[in-house]
């Protein structure tokens, strides 16, 4: 997740947009931590966990499911079918140098990755990296949140709104902020229970 960048303040003139914004912004932020979270491994075997993998096709840092065909023929198994073969190496290189802790290996025309179930200490290892990728979205959530009480604040030393519009938007923006939050805190617990889970 990249750190959120304020909005300058002139962009907004009404509390409609200040709220619109900060709402797309912060919809943006779970959209963002679930496609990261898929990426996060389980003890299950699933194409998902190469979704942020990147190898390095002539020169071009290309996402693995766009250089080849992606399977899971058996729970702890996943194959890898390169549409060029001599893309072999630089796939199977990237598996192994990422952080998943896969070993591939390949028969000249398919890559096969076992997928061992997860250890114990393991598994409390990627939990604390979903904690922490957790803790990034919400501090973006919280940091959209500020950047959107300082616009409505502007609007109000502006005299474009009243103290009372301020308050109730105030309040408006802490319950997107809350939902937001909420919605981030769903998604970890149920991949938390998902990595926990002993298959």
């Amino acid at each position: 997740m990249k750190t959120e960048q304020p909005i300058p303040a002139s962009t907004f003139k009404s509390v409609k947009e200040v709220e619109a914004g900060a709402k797309a912004r912060m919809e943006k932020a779970v959209t963002d931590f679930q496609q990261e979270v898929s990426s996060i491994r389980t003890g299950r075997a699933s194409v998902s966990i190469f979704d942020t993998l990147k190898v390095d096709y002539y020169g071009t840092p290309t996402p693995i499911n766009q250089v080849a065909n992606l399977h899971v023929p058996e729970p702890s198994l996943i194959t890898i079918q390169p549409w060029d073969v001599s893309q072999i190496g630089a796939i199977e290189k990237a598996i192994r140098t990422s952080d998943l802790g896969l070993n591939p290996g390949n028969d000249g025309k398919i890559i096969r990755v076992p997928v061992p179930p997860l250890t114990e200490e393991r598994r409390k290892e990627i939990v604390k990296k979903l904690h922490a990728v957790a803790e990034e979205h919400r501090v973006a959530a919280r940091t959209i949140r500020r950047d959107a009480n300082e616009h409505l604040k502007k609007l109000m030393k502006d005299k474009l709104i009243s103290e009372d519009e301020e308050r109730r938007a105030l309040e408006d923006v802490q319950k997107t902020t809350d939902a937001h939050i909420a919605k981030i805190d769903q998604v970890a617990k149920a991949k938390e229970k998902d990595i926990l889970e002993i298959k």
